[in-house]
């Protein structure tokens, strides 16, 4: 008896595969400002690093040093709330911005935006606009597409180096890190990480595109949770739009029964993500607004009012558009009131921050000593850190006993954005008080400006 034939099994993909997409270039007011954040943003990016300040470069996270520099402000690890509070505000900003006015964030200012515009301009420059480099993707290799490539990648890595060492040059002095590139002198952990960040601009920029946006992305997954109907997106205009079809720019749209829609699907081409934004809000958009200058050069060309595609909210698009409430929700106001007054806080911090610090710790060794003249003698390791950009003499005076002093007048000088530490001596007759430890209090003044002084409790210990 034969065996009948184990039936075929079709196996069905868990995803599809992806299809590279090809933006057209696109023209308008919006693609202008667009362009106008690359070149902010860009210029802030590899600028500040060169601009010299104070004898150094402006913005300057030393971790060797274990300090940043921020123009004239010096952090030390102790202002780790101040970075902290930072984070905090640019969450809240997010939040407001996104409350408002949907993905301004991603569409005008993300790095993986801004970058892939770039990479994708240097790609039309090179290889054409859209039909011309979906034609060279489709032909066999050729000197000629070899050579297009070829000039296309060493440009990307040319653009992704620069942005890698000067990542690394907010880390690292970036004209040590340059003269050391020079001289072939440059570190292992710094060769590591320019080629790091160079290659993960290289591939988020040149290949993986929307896919960052669209999968990996994880603001792009929570985003529609702050959406509400009088968020500010891209939106298509169905009620005018619908039905949709083609017809001769003479033609009566109304006779035919037709909406202003002539599907002709270049909001579908210019798309970065490859989305249909007809099909309504989607988590692909990233609100780059580009459907909408496509939109409005054909409506242009059509001679119909511009706006079937264009910046609303799901409310303004039923009729139900107003302004005031749309500014006064709830959710705005609470984002609003808490940003500003987070704000308020750390700027007011920021200006009244003692540009001192002191760290007080007792010598564990030896509680007390009697010394000469029936003196009982505490030791302690005081640490005094500098947080300006200038030398300062510090003074060290102590008080909280009767006769207590310091063995010798202490005076100590701090280099600028340092820390220095000197061993206290102090006396206190041994009749100052009963047995036990008392309470003390150091004080650290600046000589120069006497309204910069620091106080430190510690406790005398009389045996």
């Amino acid at each position: 008896m034969k065996d009948k034939a184990s039936p075929v099994i079709p196996i069905t993909p868990l995803y599809a595969k992806r299809k590279k997409i090809h933006p057209r270039t696109i023209h308008g007011l919006f693609q202008r400002w667009r362009w106008v954040f690359v070149w902010l943003t860009q210029l802030l990016f590899y600028g500040l690093p060169w601009l010299p300040w104070n004898g150094r470069q402006a913005v300057l996270f030393d971790l060797d040093a274990r300090r940043f520099y921020v123009f004239d402000l010096v952090l030390w690890p102790q202002d780790t709330i101040y970075l902290a509070a930072i984070l905090v505000l640019s969450a809240l900003a997010l939040f407001l911005f996104t409350a408002v006015a949907g993905r301004l964030w991603c569409g005008y200012t993300c790095p993986q935006t801004v970058y892939t515009e770039i990479f994708l301009w240097i790609e039309a420059r090179v290889e054409g606009d859209r039909n011309k480099r979906m034609k060279l993707d489709q032909a066999p290799w050729s000197l000629h597409k070899l050579k297009l490539r070829v000039v296309k990648h060493s440009l990307w890595l040319l653009v992704s180096a620069w942005t890698g060492f000067t990542f690394v040059g907010y880390f690292t002095p970036i004209d040590q890190l340059g003269s050391a590139f020079v001289t072939g002198t440059a570190g292992a952990w710094s060769m590591f990480w320019v080629c790091f960040y160079a290659l993960a601009t290289y591939g988020n920029a040149g290949f993986m595109r929307e896919q960052m946006c669209k999968y990996i992305c994880p603001y792009a997954q929570f985003q529609t949770v702050m959406f509400d109907n009088d968020t500010l997106i891209i939106a298509y205009d169905q009620q005018r739009g619908e039905s949709r079809g083609g017809r001769a720019r003479s033609a009566d749209p109304t006779a035919l029964g037709l909406g202003d829609c002539i599907d002709c699907s270049i909001c579908v081409q210019v798309c970065p993500t490859g989305i249909d934004i007809r099909d309504g809000l989607q988590m692909e958009c990233i609100g780059c607004a580009a459907c909408i200058d496509a939109c409005d050069q054909v409506m242009d060309k059509m001679n119909y009012p511009r706006g079937l595609i264009r910046y609303s909210s799901e409310n303004a698009l039923v009729g139900g558009h107003n302004p005031v409430r749309r500014m006064l929700r709830p959710r705005v106001l609470i984002y609003s009131v808490i940003f500003l007054a987070l704000s308020a806080a750390l700027a007011t911090s920021l200006m009244t921050r003692m540009p001192l610090k002191v760290d007080l710790q007792r010598d564990r060794n030896t509680l007390a000593r009697e010394v000469a003249d029936g003196q009982i003698e505490n030791v302690f390791q005081l640490v005094i850190i500098n947080a300006t950009e200038t030398a300062h003499d510090y003074r060290i005076a102590v008080d909280g006993l009767d006769g207590i002093r310091l063995d010798r007048t202490q005076a100590i000088r701090i280099a600028a954005a340092s820390r220095g530490s000197s061993v206290i001596r102090v006396h206190a007759p041994a009749d100052a008080a009963a047995s036990g430890a008392h309470d003390i209090r150091f004080t650290v003044t600046d000589v120069a400006d006497p309204s910069v002084s620091v106080s430190e409790r510690s406790r005398f210990w009389l045996p």
